[in-house]
């Protein structure tokens, strides 16, 4: 077993999501692929932030790599740092609509259209967490 990073010495990975809404009570969820870190967890839609990119060109790009739709990037909804063992996510979630195409099983297992009190039924990475609790009412 590893030893694990102190906070200071961790990397930092800056991670984009989308809460993608149909424009109705329904958000888009995707299930991370078999191979990839936290398994068959599901999650908002997204990845890391590449050299250069803005959050917004990272998500626009990280959500047509997945999923082979165009989206119209909106306000911030959660900022938050997440510790993990080794490293650290900046996790930051825009509020999100598909405006071209329709999703499809690219770079993910699976992905649903779910309702904010659905989430519980699914399993996501802490990260995923305060985006949970904005839809579900739970962050006061």
């Amino acid at each position: 077993m590893s030893p694990k990073a102190h906070p200071a010495d961790k990397r930092v990975i800056r991670v984009v999501a989308a809460e993608i809404s149909d424009g109705g009570s329904h958000y888009l969820i995707t299930q991370r692929l078999p191979h990839a870190a936290m398994p068959l967890l599901w999650e908002f839609p997204g990845g890391k932030v590449e050299p250069g990119e803005s959050d917004e060109e990272a998500l626009r790009r990280e959500i047509k790599e997945e999923l082979d739709v165009q989206i119209a990037v909106g306000a911030k909804t959660v900022q938050t740092l997440r510790d993990y063992d080794n490293y650290r996510i900046d996790f930051h979630c825009f509020a999100a609509q598909i405006v071209q195409g329709h999703p499809q099983r690219i770079g993910v297992w699976d992905f649903r259209w779910v309702q904010p009190q659905e989430l519980g039924d699914y399993r996501f990475p802490p990260a995923d967490q305060e985006t949970i609790d904005r839809l579900v009412g739970l962050d006061g």
